[in-house]
């Protein structure tokens, strides 16, 4: 049985002006900052040979893969069901705003992370339940080493799945912008080899 790489990746930063924000599903583009990871993650893999390469169908994942394919002659697949979580009427909302309007449900977020749901939204067990069927089916379904570009809740899930990590505990995994993990397959076993690697931006 053939060995293969996973190369999961986390798409570029994305213009975060004026603090942290709910972000979930919004088509938001990466930034020059992330179309610069983007390039640095472009050089580091230029030597992989990838067979095939996915991408969640937002935006600023699509743009990240986009850049890493063409130094491989791949166009990537889009899998809807590789969007980051979905927050409902908490999208685009400051993590202030979140506790002024809605400070009960802030509060049994914290204490419920996995099953939590802002309303018209997802929890992380759902993210996980979709997140993980498509990865199984993406891995049935190609060969050879593939990359991934995804989000910081669609990764972590994929990882939490792989360390045997309970989804109450998916925030101890940490994933920032234009990061690389990189997952082992042989003999029907998934193994992590490199979590939330980072590489050097250089100015072009």
């Amino acid at each position: 049985m053939e060995q293969r790489y996973i190369y999961l990746i986390r798409h570029g930063a994305i213009e975060s002006k004026g603090g942290k924000r709910f972000i979930g599903q919004i088509d938001l583009p990466i930034s020059q900052e992330g179309v610069m990871q983007a390039n640095r993650l472009r050089e580091e893999l230029s030597c992989i040979r990838f067979n095939h390469i996915c991408s969640s169908d937002l935006r600023r994942a699509r743009q990240t893969a986009e850049i890493i394919a063409d130094k491989h002659n791949l166009t990537p697949i889009l899998h809807q069901e590789l969007k980051e979580i979905s927050l409902g009427e908490w999208e685009g909302l400051y993590f202030e705003e979140i506790r002024r309007k809605f400070p009960k449900e802030f509060i049994q977020r914290g204490k419920d992370i996995a099953n939590f749901r802002p309303p018209g939204g997802e929890n992380f067990r759902q993210l996980s339940e979709r997140v993980l069927n498509k990865f199984q089916y993406i891995m049935e379904n190609t060969d050879g080493n593939i990359l991934i570009t995804g989000h910081a809740g669609v990764n972590r899930v994929i990882i939490c799945h792989i360390l045997g990590v309970p989804i109450d505990n998916i925030f101890s995994i940490s994933q920032d912008y234009g990061c690389l993990n990189l997952i082992g397959w042989s003999k029907g076993k998934y193994r992590l080899k490199t979590l939330n690697k980072l590489t050097k931006i250089i100015p072009a």
